[in-house]
């Protein structure tokens, strides 16, 4: 009988622990191998969904530490969150229904107290098989793919495992190690990942050592872009103002060390002119390190916003990592539209380095794309050099950027102005398609920030429409103290410019439901808004899909 019951808890417990390594290894492989990303994840995945009642009442934090409480009701007529930052919290008596996860986290504890190994083993089975609740384990936007990397991630985490759950041959209760591994998967992953990480570093080594061969036989005159926003837009715009010749580009978001060098090794071929390098950074560093052996000569800067706050914390670490490709480069670009850039070209110049300012509004910039109506005029060191009109989806200030960088690679006027018919909007950039059932759609799926939102609803709201105008979303990520405001900001956005909003995901629906002055459309899943979507909008209506998380966010 004994037999029988180990090998069945042998059984059980291996399942639920192949059912939590193939769910976080996931999530750790959708986060680039950042190990601190599975504990935000957990902890996400973990935090039960704030049910809002009619009128609940919610805590308004200000800027100045004052706090009051009022009903839901008053603050949707509060003071704009841009101008008071106002941090709502749901305050004592908001409705937190008990997750599955809580009930076996209870359950495990009961057991624990009452040292009941089966009751122990049962409930760790069933939390590695089911939970988190929602989170996939082959995964609908992201399935796992089995690379090298995290198969090796796979094996040793695996080991480990294993090692912890043989301590179980010394102890009373043998299943007690094996049943904590179940719970322990994202801790153990957490640690492999860090164990592992000078050896993947070490082993990367020799594809930039291989890419900076490929860069010194080629010798193409290197632009690296980086901002917060922007910089795939401007990289494209640049490609297509270079025209098709010579011209090699990063691809998608290849902007880290590994998508970088895996670009030279595989795209730079001979005859390459211009090499075009996206260059992304999670925290002070890494653009440092890319310009060791990308060394760029010119530097394009497109802007500086609450991206990636999660990790970076503060928008001034993010200034200091974007500054580092100015570092090395012989001239920069810098979009003085952005009130954080528009500080730099001073303290370049006083550097020695050559600047080149770009923008829209700004009329001292050097290169200006300015908009008037359907129209622009291009403007080179406050000269106006063409005209032309607006290209739907396409931001002035990125291709101002563009602009500046085609002419500092010898691009003529002449040459340029033709070109710049040919510019078009980024996939799933604010592209605007008119579906097989009349209906208006915005295509701003990949954007996440707070800038592209605003000129995503204005781009909304200037359609000629004789309908309904709807926005889906799952809100703005990775803003770390700010996401929770500036989602309220987004739905309250999303009022003014006359809008319905639908929201995807439980990520940021508290923040989004409150901010919003009205009633909101809840779905699970971006799927369901669009089956909603395709049989509630006519022609005459129009859609803004605003970004679109991958489910291995709740």
């Amino acid at each position: 009988m004994r037999v029988a019951l180990d090998i069945l808890f042998a059984v059980g417990l291996s399942a639920a622990y192949g059912a939590q390594m193939l769910r976080w290894l996931r999530v750790l492989q959708r986060e680039h191998y950042e190990a601190a990303a599975l504990a935000r994840f957990v902890g996400r995945w973990s935090s039960p969904q704030v049910t809002l009642m009619p009128k609940m009442k919610v805590r308004l934090e200000q800027s100045d530490g004052a706090v009051r409480s009022a009903p839901r009701d008053d603050f949707q007529g509060a003071p704009r969150f841009e101008q008071d930052r106002l941090r709502p919290r749901p305050e004592r008596g908001a409705r937190r229904p008990i997750t599955v996860s809580h009930v076996l986290i209870f359950a495990f504890v009961a057991a624990l107290l009452f040292k009941n190994e089966a009751v122990i083993v049962a409930v760790a089975v069933v939390y590695g098989l089911i939970t988190p609740w929602g989170l996939s384990i082959k995964g609908r936007t992201g399935p796992l793919v089995w690379t090298r990397r995290v198969t090796t991630t796979a094996i040793v985490a695996t080991v480990i495992a294993l090692a912890i759950a043989l301590i179980g041959l010394v102890v009373p209760r043998p299943w007690y190690p094996a049943a904590v591994v179940v719970w322990a998967v994202p801790v153990i992953l957490d640690f492999t990942t860090r164990v592992l990480k000078p050896y993947e570093e070490h082993r990367s080594k020799r594809f930039v050592d291989l890419a900076v061969a490929r860069l010194n036989q080629v010798h193409p005159r290197v632009v690296a872009i980086t901002g917060s926003y922007g910089k795939t837009s401007t990289k494209n715009h640049l490609a297509q103002l270079m025209g098709d010749e010579g011209i090699v580009v990063t691809p998608r978001s290849f902007n880290n060390r590994a998508g970088l060098s895996r670009a030279i090794n595989e795209n730079l071929a001979d005859g390459t002119r211009v090499f075009v390098a996206e260059m992304g950074t999670y925290g002070p560093g890494e653009i440092r390190s890319l310009c060791t052996w990308c060394v760029p000569e010119i530097a394009v800067v497109t802007a500086i916003g609450p991206v990636h706050l999660e990790r970076m914390k503060r928008l001034e670490v993010i200034e200091s990592a974007k500054y580092e490709i100015t570092e090395r480069a012989s001239v920069v670009i810098v979009n003085i539209d952005d009130l954080v850039l528009s500080r730099w070209p001073q303290r370049l110049v006083e550097s020695g380095k050559r600047v080149r300012t770009a923008g829209s509004t700004s009329e001292s910039a050097s290169v200006r794309v300015a908009v008037d109506g359907a129209n622009w005029t291009v403007s080179v060191d406050g000269t106006a050099v063409g005209t032309g009109p607006t290209i739907v989806g396409v931001q002035p200030t990125n291709l101002a950027c563009a602009v500046a960088a085609a002419l500092e690679l010898g691009v003529g006027t002449s040459e340029l102005l033709d070109r710049l018919r040919r510019v078009s909007a980024v996939e799933n950039r604010s592209n605007v398609v008119t579906a097989a059932s009349g209906v208006e759609v915005i295509d701003d799926t990949f954007n996440a920030n707070p800038a592209s939102a605003v000129s995503a609803l204005k781009l909304l709201k200037s359609m000629t429409l004789s309908g309904r105008r709807v926005v889906v979303t799952p809100g703005l990520v990775e803003l770390g103290r700010e996401q929770y405001g500036e989602n309220l900001a987004l739905a309250r956005k999303v009022a003014f410019y006359g809008a319905e909003l639908v929201i995807v995901n439980r990520t940021n629906a508290v923040p989004l439901t409150l901010g919003f002055d009205g009633p909101v459309r809840r779905f699970n899943t971006r799927d369901q808004a669009v089956t909603w979507v395709r049989s509630a909008l006519v022609p005459g209506d129009g859609v803004l899909y605003l970004n679109d998380l991958p489910d291995h966010y709740p």
